[in-house]
C-alpha cells in the first residue's frame, strides 16, 4: 500500500524516470544487493536521462525539420566538394553558440537541405533550439502577419531560436516589403543567434537578388560577417536519386 502511494506521488511530481527505474529495481534481484545510496543514485540518473531525452524530442518536434537527416549518414564519398574536416568542426555546433552564421550554396540535388537538417538535428541533440522553414513559406507568413496584425509577434517567434534554418534562399523574387522584412529578421538575430541559409545562388549573387542596394548592403553585412561557408558542387548524379543518402 505504501509503495502504491509513493508511485502515485511520483506521478504527481512527473518523475517518470524515477518510476521506471524503481519498477526495474523492484523486478531485478541484483538491485536488491545494492545499498541505499547506490539505488537512489540510479533513480536520479534515470530521471536525468529521461528528461534529457524528452527535451531532445520536444526540440526536434518544434524544429520542423524537412528531412529525417543525421550527421552519421552524411555521404562523403559523393564528389561534391564536402570536406569531412570542415563538417567535423561544424557538427560540434560551436558556431551556433558563438552566434555565427552558416551559408550553404550549390546546385539543386547536391544535398544542401539534407545537410542543413542533419546539422539542425545535431543541434537539437545538444539541447539547442532550432527552427527550419523554406524561404517561400517564411515570406508568405510575414505577408499574412502584416495583414492580421501579428507581424511583431512573428518576428519575435523567429528571433528566439538559437539556430534558424532558411532553406531555398533566392528562388522567389522579393518585393519592397519582402526586402524590409528580411532585413528586420536578420537584424533581430545579428550577433545574438545563428542563421543557416541554403541557396542555389552563389553568395556573390545574393546582393543582386535582394535588389535595393541599401537594404542588400545591410543584409549581406549581417549575414556574411563571421559566417562559415560551404560551397558544394555536383559531379555526377543528383543526390536525390539515392533516397538513403543526402
Amino acid at each position: 500500500m505504501l509503495l502504491e502511494q509513493t508511485m502515485e506521488q511520483l506521478r504527481e511530481l512527473k518523475l517518470y524516470g524515477v518510476i521506471a527505474a524503481l519498477e526495474q529495481q523492484l523486478n531485478t534481484i541484483e538491485s536488491h544487493q545494492l545499498g541505499f545510496e547506490e539505488r537512489f543514485s540510479l533513480l536520479i540518473d534515470r530521471e536525468i536521462m529521461d528528461r534529457g531525452n524528452r527535451r531532445i524530442t520536444d526540440l526536434l518536434r518544434k524544429a520542423r525539420l524537412r528531412h529525417l537527416a543525421c550527421i552519421e549518414d552524411i555521404d562523403y564519398q559523393h564528389p561534391r566538394g564536402l570536406e569531412k574536416s570542415k563538417m567535423a568542426l561544424l557538427v560540434q555546433c560551436d558556431f551556433i553558440r558563438h552566434h555565427h552564421n552558416l551559408l550553404i550554396t550549390g546546385p539543386t540535388g547536391c544535398g544542401k537541405s539534407w545537410i542543413a537538417c542533419a546539422i539542425g538535428q545535431q543541434a537539437c541533440r545538444q539541447r539547442l533550439s532550432v527552427r527550419y522553414i523554406r524561404m517561400a513559406k517564411l515570406l508568405e507568413e510575414l505577408r499574412i502577419s502584416h495583414a492580421d496584425g501579428t507581424y511583431i509577434k512573428l518576428l519575435n517567434h523567429f528571433a528566439k531560436f538559437e539556430l534558424l534554418i532558411l532553406d531555398d534562399f533566392g528562388l522567389d523574387p522579393l518585393n519592397r516589403q519582402d526586402q524590409l522584412d528580411l532585413l528586420e529578421l536578420i537584424e533581430d538575430r545579428y550577433q545574438l543567434k545563428s542563421t543557416l541559409i541554403t541557396s542555389q545562388l552563389s553568395i556573390k549573387h545574393w546582393h543582386d537578388y535582394i535588389g535595393e542596394p541599401t537594404i542588400a548592403d545591410a543584409v549581406m553585412d549581417r549575414l556574411v560577417n563571421k559566417s562559415h561557408q560551404l560551397e558544394l558542387k555536383l559531379t555526377g548524379d543528383s543526390m536525390r536519386k539515392d533516397k538513403k543518402t543526402d
